[in-house]
């Protein structure tokens, strides 16, 4: 349904997470029933958890301990771990710093070079604690620096932007072919974000194994603020879902997986993702506040410290449990920051779905009303 604006312009209406939600079936099951598990390419995930590539959520050791509890950390290759050799170091320099001071200060720190021999053992380092290795770089450095990830041995390969095309237009340079990349490339690559069934559907068709929904909605996000761009996460899941539904068709049958990416900020939300449509999640704000998370109760992107225009900002948001506890719980507040593994199995059970793929089938309404 279209909505008109005004007399030249009309809108179709898009809803939040916040906007819906799942609806009770005739069968319940127990949630210790339930399956979690998940799988993308030759790669099986006790969890549908990807940690985001950032540096507040993701060093080295939170890449092992994220993989040692059954998800997937990934780890940004053009954060302060392949920029310095301190890294740790360089990111208690950012929570001490003044509100006032940081964008400019973390401008600063992040023009340092990226060093292509950390980049190597920093995934050699994953590696060798025997979990899965996933590296993330944007379209804008992966020509610069996929030989040396690949070279160290990646399991998944993330491409990842505040948006991403399959057909980016530049009079300056020579944009990345994602079709040829990605067909030259052994390892299977996730790419986003996207916010619409075309521009999915187009990722979709470069090969891409997993393909990421969402435009800057996480909470260190000012994307809507500085470009009056948003994409509400639940109408851009749902979407693509139905581009890998066509694709399918398409394809004769080749599976690209949805992993939502944004907006996911409590265990309530991850399972409306997956209720849309979603095969996996991309946390950030809801792993930042674990007690070993490496931002120290503090959480940003990489927008935040883009050298030209931060689309982003440094955000407290606390310290909750350690990243077992949120992950597995148990859970000593209410509110769904805790144990979001338990509640999605919760969920699923209460609706008597027993699996990930059968619960993206389950009744969802828009709410008329919002409980705070």
């Amino acid at each position: 349904m279209e909505f008109e604006i005004g007399r030249s312009k009309r809108a179709r209406r898009a809803y939040a997470f916040d906007d819906i939600a799942v609806v009770p079936s005739r069968r319940t099951r127990d949630p210790e029933d339930v399956s979690t598990t998940w799988s993308i390419d030759a790669y099986q995930f006790q969890i549908p958890v990807i940690a985001a590539p950032m540096d507040s959520v993701v060093s080295p050791a939170t890449a092992i301990a994220i993989g040692k509890l059954g998800g997937l950390g990934v780890l940004d290759l053009e954060g302060l771990w392949t920029r310095y050799e301190d890294a740790a170091d360089r990111l208690a320099e950012i929570r001490a710093l003044a509100d006032v001071d940081a964008t400019a200060a973390m401008q600063d720190l992040y023009s340092a070079p990226i060093q292509p021999e950390l980049i190597k053992s920093r995934l050699a380092e994953i590696r060798a604690a025997g979990v899965p290795v996933a590296g993330s770089l944007s379209p804008q450095r992966t020509q610069e620096h996929y030989k040396t990830v690949v070279a160290a041995g990646v399991d998944l390969f993330v491409i990842r932007g505040t948006t991403v095309s399959a057909e980016h237009v530049s009079k300056k340079r020579e944009p990345l072919n994602l079709k040829e990349f990605i067909y030259d490339l052994d390892v299977p690559v996730i790419v986003g974000g996207a916010a619409t069934y075309t521009a999915a559907l187009h990722l979709m068709r470069t090969g891409a194994a997993g393909v990421l929904v969402g435009f800057g909605g996480g909470a260190a996000s000012t994307t809507r603020t500085a470009l009056g761009v948003h994409a509400p996460m639940a109408t851009a899941v749902a979407d693509v879902a139905g581009a890998r539904r066509d694709y399918l068709d398409e394809s004769g049958g080749r599976y690209v997986h949805v992993i939502a990416d944004g907006g996911l900020s409590t265990a309530g939300d991850i399972v409306k993702a997956i209720a849309v449509g979603a095969d996996a999640v991309m946390l950030g704000t809801a792993l930042a506040r674990a007690t070993d998370a490496p931002g120290g109760g503090w959480h940003w992107g990489p927008e935040a410290h883009h050298s030209e225009l931060p689309r982003g900002n440094r955000v407290q948001v606390g310290q909750v449990a350690p990243l077992e506890q949120i992950l597995y719980g148990p859970a000593t507040v209410a509110n769904g920051t805790t144990n979001l593994i338990g509640a999605l199995k919760k969920s699923m059970a209460t609706t008597g779905y027993s699996d990930l793929k059968e619960f993206q089938r389950v009744e969802v309404v828009v709410a008329p009303y919002r409980v705070n």
